[in-house]
């Protein structure tokens, strides 16, 4: 018996117009997180209106940064659901219902372009937001990163991938992080999402801004780390040429934000190894969610994340061994137990 959804059934209905409601499921996502869309009755002005409700289980979640940072960012102007009941105690929200239309669904070359521009329009306030008065947000520092990098290592190297890492392995894996981690905090700091991929942002009815969700993580980092999530994502990769002219127009808006002060060259060196920081971390989180939370889907995403590392690493003299290593080692194994790391070269738009 799902006990959690007895409750969040009995809690939501409990205010007006919800009396009869039923949680119908939507989605799960990577965490622990559930939600259900649930209406509110039809009155003589209006149809029956959708919502949803967030279960967030409190001994794995805790949905306050969540309220915190979401009531903020809403009244600051960015495009995130409304709240308009909260439980946190319970891990309980009723929430703004943004649809279904997830960006990743809608993403084709005909509107690749005018999507993107939205999103990186949308990336753009947010990283000019200060931190939430009563909610500061965490550094993206030295022990962060080095966490989230020694995912791959732990998760997909050593746990999936079964490999056993001599000294000389495990040394030239420190050495790759170091000089990410460096490049990472050389990068002036703005608010950064933190999950920000086609995945978590939503094509809505009205309008053209993207909904944003799943940004309960945001923290205090690199000017390009919500970038690399959109434009390099792990779910869907496009051509070389095309991306270079997303960045660069990213690149524009956030100097003449007064972001930063990088020239072209020096943005995109921050921009490959900010990536680069990132898949580790993402290929290692996806073996994790097989091996751990039973979420076997998450595998078929390692491929094309290690293909962006493949191509990153070889560009960069500085990584020479771990390149040679990656594409020996790892990538053969990942492709035996998983799948073909797609081309490197991608089609054209």
């Amino acid at each position: 018996m799902d006990h959690r959804l007895q409750m969040l059934t009995a809690w939501v209905r409990q205010f007006p117009g919800f009396e009869h409601a039923d949680a119908l499921p939507v989605s799960g996502d990577a965490s622990f997180r559930r939600y259900f869309r649930v209406f509110k009755a039809a009155t003589d002005s209006s149809d029956a209106q959708p919502f949803i409700v967030m279960d967030s289980p409190t001994e794995q979640e805790d949905c306050g940064p969540f309220v915190t940072i979401g009531r903020y960012w809403h009244q600051a102007g960015i495009t995130v659901p409304r709240i308009f009941e909260a439980d946190p105690v319970r891990g309980l929200l009723l929430l703004e219902d943004f649809g279904d239309q997830l960006m990743l669904d809608q993403l084709t070359a005909d509107t690749a372009t005018t999507l993107y521009q939205s999103a990186l329009d949308e990336l753009v306030l947010i990283q000019q937001l200060p931190a939430p008065p009563d909610h500061p947000l965490p550094a993206y520092n030295i022990a962060l990163l080095n966490r989230e990098m020694a995912l791959f290592r732990d998760w997909l190297l050593e746990g999936y991938l079964g490999l056993e890492l001599n000294n000389i392995e495990k040394s030239m894996l420190d050495t790759t992080f170091a000089l990410l981690r460096e490049s990472a905090l050389a990068q002036p700091n703005v608010t950064v999402h933190r999950d920000y991929h086609s995945r978590n942002l939503l094509v809505l009815a009205q309008g053209k801004r993207p909904g944003v969700i799943d940004f309960q993580d945001a923290v205090t980092g690199p000017v390009t780390y919500d970038a690399v999530s959109l434009l390099k994502d792990c779910y869907i990769q496009w051509p070389e040429e095309q991306l270079c002219v997303w960045l660069e127009a990213f690149r524009e808006q956030t100097l003449q934000a007064g972001l930063h002060r990088a020239d072209r060259d020096t943005f995109r060196q921050w921009f490959e190894l900010m990536g680069m920081q990132r898949h580790l971390k993402a290929a290692g989180i996806f073996a994790r969610l097989a091996m751990r939370d039973n979420k076997p889907r998450y595998l078929q995403d390692i491929p094309r994340t290690v293909g962006y590392l493949l191509t990153a690493s070889k560009r960069q003299p500085a990584l020479r061994h771990f390149h040679e290593w990656l594409t020996a080692v790892a990538a053969p194994r990942i492709e035996e137990l998983i799948g073909p790391i797609p081309g490197q070269e991608q089609p054209a738009l």
